[in-house]
């Protein structure tokens, strides 16, 4: 449809209580902390969510800034290909982007993998994932997810060995995915991978620390591991084939779906697997990734359910099984 308006640029920060507590290698949390980006034309409303992270020196407070930096950009008809020039990849232009897509969507009446010639995303199986902690903690966390067929379970360096195996006693039919969040070294990296293989780990995200992993090219490694904060867009690919055998795409590293969906098409050319991941988040930073599942190996959005209540019109789990977003929530 013709527009009479610019598209006006809001943007707003809000907490999402945990189920509990969320904890990795680098400390735990209570809260997901999102900013979202709204766009309003016309009478439609586009929405993307991020959550900044501190890992890559990212603060709530300054990915909104960023993001309302871009207001007027906007207003003058900035579109998502020039927005890849316009901002960073990180956490703000992904809300932006998603926003943006999603306006598109909105205002066209179609669904958002119709207007870029994607395939459109089915029902699949989600990992869930186990907060690091003691052998014995982890091990009951696991018990009670033990149905669920996949499960992603966090480690942290001394005593992964234990904690792993107290995991797959707990959940022995479960497919197991390990997530380290770089904690391993290199005195320690073959006796984990050894110990996680011994009991069956399909994959090990992000053992040793980014920019610090050449280790893993002179190892003959026993189960495929997989690229996460090593990877952030299409330039960091080729530098990462000796090392690992899967990327972890996810769209506040790349800086949006745009970026992510490319991302994509360029690490499967490499002759990587595709693991789509998130961070803890609502259904609103779920939905966009949810066209990078039909080429995936993995799918890491359990984010809603690691919190306590969800947001109106969110995903739709079943168990571990999520279904694309409907549109009144994204796309």
């Amino acid at each position: 449809m013709t527009s009479t308006n610019s598209p006006n640029l809001i943007g707003n920060i809000e907490q999402w209580p945990i189920a509990g507590s969320f904890t990795i290698s680098r400390g735990a949390k209570t809260e997901a902390v999102v900013v979202v980006a709204e766009l309003r034309q016309d009478g439609f409303v586009g929405r993307g969510e991020c959550v900044p992270y501190p890992r890559y020196g990212e603060t709530p407070d300054a990915a909104l800034s960023a993001l309302l930096a871009m207001r007027d950009a906007v207003a003058n008809g900035l579109d998502r290909t020039a927005l890849q020039a316009a901002m960073p990849p990180g956490a703000a232009r992904n809300a932006l982007d998603c926003a943006l897509l999603d306006l598109k969507a909105k205002r066209s009446g179609r669904r958002i993998w119709d207007l870029l010639g994607r395939r459109a995303p089915e029902p699949c199986v989600t990992a869930y994932t186990i907060s690091l902690g003691s052998p014995q903690a982890m091990a009951g966390a696991a018990a009670k997810v033990a149905h669920r067929p996949l499960l992603k379970v966090k480690l942290g360096g001394d005593g992964d060995g234990e904690r792993i195996v107290a995991v797959r006693q707990a959940a022995p039919q479960s497919q197991l995915i390990v997530d380290a969040n770089e904690a391993w070294t290199e005195k320690n990296l073959e006796t984990n991978l050894a110990a996680c293989a011994a009991v069956g780990v399909t994959l090990v995200e992000q053992p040793l620390p980014a920019g610090n992993d050449r280790a893993l090219a002179r190892i003959d490694r026993p189960l495929k591991v997989c690229a996460d904060e090593s990877v952030h867009d299409r330039a960091s690919l080729e530098g990462l084939r000796d090392r690992y055998d899967a990327v972890n795409i996810k769209l506040d590293k790349t800086g949006g779906l745009t970026e992510a969906l490319a991302a994509a098409d360029a690490a499967r050319d490499l002759g990587f697997d595709i693991m789509v991941g998130c961070m803890v988040a609502t259904s609103l930073s779920m939905a966009p990734a949810m066209l990078l599942t039909p080429f995936a190996r993995f799918v890491d959005l359990d984010g809603p359910l690691l919190l306590a209540q969800d947001r109106a019109n969110g995903l739709h789990y079943e168990d571990s099984l999520v279904y694309p977003p409907d549109a009144a929530l994204w796309g």
